[in-house]
């Protein structure tokens, strides 16, 4: 098995997504991991992959892939695929990812499965392990065919990093007409302190139990101490109490982060998808009855309105001390 992982990067930095899902190709045993890092000036982060597992990495570098467009990426990877005779490409979820992902199976006429949290060897054949039916169960999946692509669930899997060092090799980048037909005229970056909270390790969540937009301050000021991220439910989002990044749940982001702690949230099934897999899940309501104290850690029964500017100031003081 030759497995190749797409490493996607913002700015200077790989996605910890993607070495997370580097992390797990390494841990089932292939020794001929490789990935895969595509753009402009992203040659210095070859060595970063190394140390997260990757045998050999593969770096397309070239101005035309500056813009984060999909086309480009995916001629990039058909050609590597096909000249070094990979026969499974894995992704950590993104919109980029996802869309470069549907764009090289249709190209190699190959299979894809998408929304998987995990992967496994069973009787010499991988097989995908993807949730159904809004997460109440979990199905096994497989390839027919090679190559084959999977796509994982954001935060699946934690980085973990081994020392190592890779083989880099640069990789030609040979792009189709069609792939230079689109172009990006601009890119717009939200204005945020703190963490993302796909790469937070602590999210303070707010819903619709704060009463309204103006008491989103409330977890803002316990995130800010925690040296966490604001993370708001669909119903927050879609009222225009908090921006759609924020978004954790099944229409919006998936996260795992050490500590998640729901303010004010009920507890739907749509926002536990997004947010299941984090450590230790700390729920503030008040109602005793609301869902998310059935798979929540640790559960406090009372108003956030004055259960978590007490926290807040609980935090403070154990910092300062």
């Amino acid at each position: 098995m030759t497995t190749l992982v797409f490493l996607e990067h913002h700015g200077n930095e790989l996605s910890k997504a993607g070495l997370g899902v580097l992390a797990k190709a390494v841990a089932l045993g292939d020794s001929n991991v490789s990935a895969s890092i595509i753009g402009s000036g992203v040659r210095s982060l070859a060595e970063e992959a190394g140390k997260f597992g990757a045998a050999k990495v593969y770096v397309a570098d070239d101005a035309q892939l500056e813009a984060p467009l999909s086309q480009p990426r995916v001629d990039v990877l058909a050609q590597l695929v096909r000249e070094k005779d990979i026969d499974t490409i894995l992704f950590a979820n993104s919109v980029l990812a996802a869309d470069v992902a549907a764009g090289l199976a249709a190209r190699l006429d190959a299979g894809v499965n998408w929304d998987l949290t995990d992967l496994v060897e069973q009787d010499g054949k991988l097989v995908g392990k993807r949730p159904a039916l809004q997460d109440s169960v979990y199905v096994d999946v497989g390839w027919t065919t090679e190559p084959r692509i999977a796509l994982f669930r954001s935060g699946s899997f934690d980085p973990s990093a081994t020392g190592g060092s890779a083989e880099v090799e640069d990789t030609p980048v040979q792009l189709e007409d069609f792939s230079t037909a689109a172009r990006m005229v601009d890119q717009a970056h939200e204005e945020s302190e703190g963490p993302s909270i796909e790469d937070a390790q602590v999210i303070v969540a707010g819903g619709r139990g704060l009463g309204g937009p103006e008491n989103f301050t409330l977890v803002e000021e316990l995130a800010k101490a925690l040296g966490g991220a604001v993370g708001a439910t669909r119903a927050v989002v879609d009222a225009g109490w908090y921006p759609y990044s924020t978004q954790v749940g099944q229409t919006g982001k998936t996260v795992a982060p050490k500590l998640y702690i729901a303010c004010g949230i009920s507890g739907a099934i749509q926002h536990k998808v997004g947010m299941q897999s984090s450590g230790v899940i700390i729920a503030i309501n008040k109602d005793p009855n609301a869902p998310i104290f059935e798979f929540s850690d640790l559960g406090v029964v009372g108003d956030v309105h004055s259960v978590v500017p007490k926290l807040t100031e609980l935090v403070r003081q154990r910092k300062s001390a």
